[in-house]
């Protein structure tokens, strides 16, 4: 068994929040290595603003954790952190099936603010790979403390392993092309799970990219009478500044030829501006579809200048003819929504 790397703790105010935390509290625990890459392959790969090896969880992650952990220990009956009472003791996290363990900045962070007399030592971080009856961690502290968040620190490890553990089972069929969206449960957590299954974040926030959707093109240009015509006219005229766009476009299509003006109209905008790839959602396409689609667009030589995604419909079984149709990117939430949890259980030392 690998030496647990043990995270020291010191405590600290709750008004001092994530920021203090962020000042040095995990720099040990995340030198564990992750199995995932950090540069972005894709624009809907996001997860660098997330987590990377380097540095582990970032601020805009530790934010997130702030609030959901804030929101955990209230739900909880927890108002004010832990002081520490009963005798000492040690309790084994343990895996009870074969997983990806995601969730340890959760814990660090809910112990660093809320029972901070309780001590972790971690056999398998973040990204790491557990099999069944592997130990997880060991958690050493007043009895009343360590007790007093079991069940928080275990539900989220339980969920987001599962996340990242289904994320792991669809990408080991479709590499770097599984992406979730912004149907989450956990906002943020849920997309970092996705990350480091090995799945693609996709927007982080509406705000992240600017994603065009039906509704969004029914109430633009109200003088022309069709989708189409609407779909064209803003493609021609939208301004791609960064602050406006964000990290890409993205624009919704329901038929061929929806999609083939979409990648028309972007190519010539390209020759002439130099501007980013557009992304172009098939929304409800069969893979047969997708292909005819990706097919057309290399005859008329303009699929170099557009990202080819998928969305709706997509399920497990048929995921390798969604992988083989010529897509860039299939995007589902059904790797991070109604995700059974990864198995996990603490027993406390002498039981």
């Amino acid at each position: 068994m690998p030496a647990p790397t043990t995270v020291t703790r010191t405590m600290t105010s709750v008004e001092g929040g994530y920021q203090k935390v962020l000042e040095g509290c995990f720099q040990e625990v995340f030198r564990i290595p992750s199995i995932m890459p950090d540069a972005p392959l894709l624009p809907h790969d996001r997860g660098h603003e997330l987590w990377t090896m380097e540095d582990g969880p970032s601020r805009k992650l530790m934010a997130s954790i702030d609030r959901w952990v804030g929101a955990m220990v209230g739900d909880d009956g927890i108002d004010i952190p832990l002081s520490g009472g009963g005798p000492s003791i040690e309790a084994t996290v343990f895996a009870r099936q074969d997983g990806l363990v995601v969730g340890c900045a959760v814990v660090d962070y809910l112990l660093q603010i809320w029972a901070p007399s309780v001590r972790v030592s971690w056999f398998a971080g973040d990204g790491k790979r557990v099999s069944s009856g592997d130990e997880i961690a060991v958690f050493s502290g007043a009895r009343d403390d360590v007790l007093a968040i079991e069940r928080i620190a275990l539900n989220a490890l339980g969920q987001l392993s599962g996340i990242a553990t289904e994320t792991k089972r669809w990408s080991a069929i479709a590499p770097k092309q599984i992406a979730c969206t912004r149907k989450t449960v956990w906002g943020l957590l849920d997309k970092w799970a996705v990350h480091m299954g090995g799945g693609l974040t996709h927007r982080l926030s509406k705000d992240d990219a600017m994603m065009i959707k039906e509704n969004d093109l029914a109430s633009m240009h109200e003088e022309l009478e069709t989708h189409v015509e609407r779909l064209v006219t803003y493609l021609q005229g939208v301004d791609m500044y960064p602050e406006q766009v964000g990290a890409f476009l993205e624009v919704e299509t329901r038929t061929d030829k929806e999609a083939l003006m979409a990648a028309m109209v972007w190519s010539q905008r390209r020759a002439s501006e130099g501007l980013d790839r557009l992304v172009i959602m098939l929304d409800n396409f069969t893979p047969e579809q997708c292909k005819a689609v990706s097919e057309q667009m290399e005859d008329q030589g303009v699929r170099e200048h557009v990202v080819l995604e998928a969305s709706g419909g997509i399920v497990f079984k048929d995921l390798k003819s969604w992988h083989e149709c010529g897509l860039d990117v299939v995007s589902t939430s059904v790797v991070n929504r109604g995700v059974p949890p990864l198995d996990v259980s603490m027993l406390v030392k002498g039981l």
